[in-house]
């Protein structure tokens, strides 16, 4: 393990923290909420590390997968951490587990949360809160490598890999550094298009900025404690398109730049994740409709179940519907899309659909050759031969999967929640969803979890987001020997 490069990066991570809280610095001052102490006594605690552990730079060609997953995982644990310090110190989330609860389900883009009055919040507090949706989007390292000079680029992958969603991680263009700059200027770009567009469907600026960001992220924190219900039908049909769009590899949007259309119309999980949209939306309108909403038009039915496939299947996690009181084949849909989640190198959580993808076609492999014995049969995505280490990989991370919620189940289970309720919380936190079933339904909390269970959900969130072994390796004694 080389030290100095992880504490160098940890250094970096630090001072993005530091910086980013300065934007509610200024708004505490400009909204006079009082929280101004608290957020610059975090900063100087971000900040002061942040200088020293960054002073020296490291030598070229010291960074290797260890080291990339390492610094991914602490460097979102340490952040967290740090970035819940001003809701402690303001009293607003007295309890530090629960504030490290909230902050972790805000930069891993969960949007589950133990507040029952959001609104209690000030203004910077409640920006602060969303913004760690924008910054845990697309990826804090992947910000760090856009930003900074850095060396060493093959190197630096190994970063992307572990901070990125999704089964393969590969450059859009020659360089690393012009990669990561790429993508934050379109997610840059989208956000600000985003900002717009629930401005002038009528929500205040502040609010629009604010569920931008958690819409860009597909976190799901909102301003108000009914969600989206006291906006307009044209701002939740913003949101209903923004979080589908969100939802898309951002490898589509580099080909609309570079009007590849082919490339576009190849996309097997593109016209999957759609289908799955389109094909789930109408399924649960025509069950709602006749079993919920009989009194309201069919067209709101279908207003309500696009928003909900929409907000779950990217892991946004908004609400304008209870759907833990739709009906049984409703919420079994609802149950499947938390599983599935978003496409690849999106800002959604989930499995992935190029997984699901995957998945399939191994399964279809495997059957083919118990007919063929001596068949050679190749699993191939967009037309293209997909890697045995590929599919190995995916085969290992649904095992782990598997065994981490399984194990995380059995822990929340010691909770006083019916199996409904803990299912459903340990889905919603492991695929960054948010919302589950019963007491931690669209609008109810996890505040009433052991200091345990929420140790737990935290864990998994982090484990979701970071696709696991990022977080497991941590605790793998080889990880910190100096010359394995």
């Amino acid at each position: 393990m080389n030290y100095r490069i992880v504490l160098f990066y940890l250094g970096r991570v630090l001072g993005v923290g530091a910086i980013s809280m300065t934007i509610p610095l200024i708004l505490s001052f400009a909204y006079g909420d009082g929280s101004w102490p608290h957020l610059l006594t975090a900063i100087i605690i971000a900040g002061v590390p942040a200088l020293v552990l960054s002073a020296k730079r490291f030598r070229k060609g010291n960074l290797f997968a260890r080291e990339g997953y390492v610094i991914t995982a602490l460097g979102w644990l340490i952040l967290s951490m740090i970035g819940a310090l001003p809701f402690v110190m303001s009293g607003t989330i007295p309890n530090y587990i629960d504030a490290v609860f909230e902050v972790v389900s805000g930069f891993t883009t969960t949007g589950s949360t133990i507040l029952t009055e959001v609104e209690h919040l000030g203004p910077s507090l409640l920006f602060w809160r969303s913004f760690t949706h924008w910054l845990g989007g697309m990826g804090v390292l992947v910000l760090i490598l856009a930003v900074l000079p850095m060396t060493g680029d093959s190197y630096h992958l190994n970063i992307m890999k572990a901070e990125s969603p999704g089964p393969q991680v590969s450059k859009l263009v020659p360089r690393l550094r012009d990669t990561a700059r790429t993508l934050y200027i379109i997610y840059f770009v989208m956000t600000l298009l985003c900002v717009l567009t629930y401005y002038l469907s009528g929500m205040q600026l502040f609010d629009a900025f604010c569920m931008s960001f958690a819409t860009a992220g597909t976190g799901g924190f909102a301003v108000l404690n009914s969600g989206l219900n006291d906006y307009s039908v044209l701002s939740q049909a913003m949101a209903t398109i923004w979080m589908v769009l969100f939802g898309v590899s951002f490898n589509i949007y580099f080909m609309i730049v570079r009007k590849d259309v082919k490339g576009i119309l190849k996309s097997e999980e593109l016209r999957m994740y759609l289908g799955i949209i389109i094909a789930t939306s109408l399924l649960i309108s025509l069950d709602v409709f006749f079993h919920c909403y009989r009194t309201e038009s069919y067209g709101m039915s279908v207003h309500r179940s696009f928003f909900t496939v929409g907000s779950i299947m990217t892991t946004t996690g908004f609400a304008i519907a209870d759907f833990s009181i739709w009906p049984e084949f409703s919420k079994m849909i609802v149950l499947g899309l938390m599983f599935i989640g978003a496409c690849a190198g999106s800002t959604g959580g989930g499995i992935k659909v190029s997984r699901l993808i995957i998945l399939l076609k191994q399964a279809k492999k495997e059957i083919h050759l118990l007919f063929h014995p001596k068949a050679v049969k190749q699993v191939q995505l967009d037309g293209k031969t997909v890697e045995h280490s590929v599919v190995r990989s995916v085969n290992n991370y649904m095992i782990i999967y598997l065994l981490v919620f399984t194990a995380s189940l059995l822990l929340v289970s010691l909770d006083k929640f019916d199996f409904n309720t803990n299912f459903s919380a340990v889905a919603a936190t492991m695929n960054n969803i948010g919302p589950g079933f019963g007491a931690v339904g669209p609008y109810g909390s996890f505040s009433e979890y052991s200091w345990l269970s929420k140790i737990v959900l935290t864990f998994d969130m982090l484990a979701g987001r970071l696709e696991i072994l990022p977080i497991l390796m941590l605790f793998h004694k080889n990880t910190w020997s100096r010359h394995f």
